[in-house]
């Protein structure tokens, strides 16, 4: 029997629409990240600066977005905003705003980190060489904020394309979707294939994803 279930991955075209379901979840992941990034670095500007109106609305709004599951929100974008206000959102489309929206926020978040790390010392001896505010800016700030974000951002990849999964619940044809649509079609002759087809998705979820956690690991160790 589990010869017979390992089989239904190459009947017809099985394993290529799984690799076509990845892509979709790559393709989601990819443009949130993208979009995520400059607007997380001007959010953790913004939440740096000394000013009860910043801190306020940039609190509120990580804490929302941090509180509130990403499910929730999927279902709030995809559901509730475009019905309610008669918008012709796709579900692709819809799942891209709400992992921008978290992906801001966390974003967000480590540049705000890696802001407020940088020594006061730096500042002034920055100061005492007679660098004006944006040489310090550019030349000893954005350095090592650099160093410190480019390993948390490529783990904060990674989490995205593991928690885009969720989008297979608004409709979304990715790779989840594919092997359920699979183990369905062949839930009778082929009883055992659900261990196997399962299996393929989580290995290319791992294929995916270890080799942005391993970049992640080298850079954070070569620049410790």
């Amino acid at each position: 029997m589990q010869d017979s279930g390992i089989s239904v991955l190459f009947m017809g075209s099985n394993f290529l629409r799984l690799l076509e379901g990845l892509w979709v979840t790559v393709r989601i992941s990819l443009i949130s990240v993208i979009l995520s990034i400059p607007l997380g670095i001007l959010f953790g500007m913004f939440m740096t600066l000394k000013n009860p109106f910043s801190k306020v609305i940039s609190r509120i709004y990580l804490e929302f977005i941090r509180i509130m599951p990403q499910l929730v929100l999927l279902f709030i974008a995809y559901f509730g905003v475009t019905r309610a206000f008669g918008w012709n959102l796709s579900a692709e489309l819809s799942a891209v705003i709400v992992f921008t929206l978290w992906g801001t926020a966390e974003m967000g978040d480590l540049v705000r980190g890696a802001l407020i790390s940088i020594p006061k010392h730096q500042y002034d001896s920055a100061e005492a060489l007679g660098m004006t505010k944006m040489q310090t800016f550019v030349y000893v700030v954005v350095p090592q904020t650099m160093r410190r974000l480019i390993p948390l951002t490529i783990n904060l990849t990674t989490r995205m394309i593991k928690t885009t999964s969720l989008v297979v619940l608004i409709g979304i044809t990715e790779v989840l979707k594919v092997g359920k649509q699979i183990i369905d079609a062949n839930r009778f002759d082929y009883p055992t294939a659900a261990l196997w087809v399962y299996g393929v998705v989580f290995l290319l979820y791992f294929l995916a994803c270890w080799p942005i956690s391993i970049l992640a690991k080298r850079l954070e160790k070569r620049w410790r």
